[in-house]
């Protein structure tokens, strides 16, 4: 199944973003199979990040929630929350390059 992961960033966290960037990427690096597209996201292109958005390949929304568990900017306090949505993709045939 296929999940849209949303995350929401506490306000004023730089800090927290910029000491644990390193670990995170080499995070996403680590679960590439399920963790399908990351980025950030921003109200424009020269503000700072406001959250995330992932596109997720589980079993379950259960192993989603698992998943985010682990992610280092989960763990250190980045995230003020998050949405997970089942994701029903239109045209699943139809694959595309981000």
């Amino acid at each position: 199944m296929l999940f849209i992961v949303r995350f929401t960033d506490r306000p004023d966290t730089a800090d927290i973003r910029a000491l644990h960037l390193p670990a995170h990427l080499d995070w996403l690096d680590a679960h590439a199979a399920t963790v399908l597209v990351a980025g950030s996201l921003r109200p424009d292109a020269d503000a700072p990040p406001v959250g995330g958005l992932w596109i997720v390949e589980a079993e379950s929304r259960e192993a989603v929630d698992v998943l985010i568990g682990t992610d280092p900017f989960w763990v250190h306090g980045l995230r003020a929350g998050v949405e997970v949505l089942l994701w029903s993709k239109a045209r699943p045939d139809r694959q595309a390059l981000v």
